[in-house]
């Protein structure tokens, strides 16, 4: 598994020297940073941080609304652009929230007709698409696709190793819990995890309840090699907590 970490998480509210914590972050052990603004994705490079992840679109309006493909086709190409020109491995996309009905079914075949064209310029530029799971019950109220079966129907429905899902167990412990046999269940479609304590998402410690040791060690038996990102903010001092995530995966 190589590990990286959300910059907005770690630094959010906090002063600090984008380069020296980068710097900071990869003694700590990340291999790679997500979600990084574009102008120090050469810094990153430049310490051996593998820039993870970019933000392809506004995750409230997403593939789920037919009326919004060619407006997010167009962005979500500019982004796999973006991503290939400065090295960025993988763009997010988002169903977006429910609107009508919120009946799943048409939202899926949505999803799966607005994501085919971008699926194949990802693949064809080398990027890898990742679609999110995200939790409607306490940070993204209206998100439809908050539910592990939702995203692997899309992934399942557009058929290309260039989508996959971003599975995010924060989200998804509040969503449906069981992470560990839903993460095996759908390996083969997963193509990127992130942690954080749930609730709160804070720090991966005993103050929250779930067992990222044994999520660790499942995903070591199971021969997960792909990333795994730190999504969390932490309490105290940040590279500390980040090197605490570290070690837990690399014991597991």
């Amino acid at each position: 598994m190589r590990q990286s970490f959300a910059w907005w998480s770690f630094t959010m509210g906090r002063e600090i020297d984008p380069a020296a914590f980068l710097a900071q972050a990869a003694a700590a052990g990340a291999k790679g940073v997500e979600m990084l603004p574009e102008d120090l994705w050469p810094v990153a490079r430049d310490l051996g941080l593998s820039v993870v992840t970019l933000t392809g679109h506004k995750l409230e309006e997403g593939f789920n609304d037919p009326s919004r493909h060619p407006a997010l086709q167009s962005e979500v190409r500019r982004n796999i652009d973006a991503a290939a020109k400065g090295g960025c491995e993988q763009v997010i996309v988002f169903a977006g929230n429910r609107i009508g009905d919120g009946g799943d079914d048409r939202a899926i075949a949505a999803c799966v007709e607005g994501l085919a064209p971008v699926v194949a310029h990802a693949q064809s530029a080398g990027v890898q698409l990742l679609m999110e799971l995200l939790n409607s019950k306490v940070d993204h109220p209206g998100q439809q696709c908050d539910r592990t079966a939702f995203g692997a129907a899309v992934a399942r429905g557009v058929g290309s190793q260039a989508l996959k899902l971003l599975y995010d167990g924060y989200h998804m412990q509040l969503m449906e819990g069981d992470l560990s046999r839903t993460i095996k269940a759908n390996l083969d479609i997963i193509g990127h995890i992130h942690t954080a304590g749930a609730p709160g998402r804070r720090d991966l410690d005993d103050r929250q309840e779930i067992n990222w040791r044994g999520v660790a060690g499942m995903l070591k038996h199971q021969g997960y090699d792909r990333w795994v990102g730190h999504e969390f903010i932490p309490r105290g001092e940040p590279i500390t907590a980040l090197k605490q995530a570290i070690d837990l995966f690399n014991q597991a």
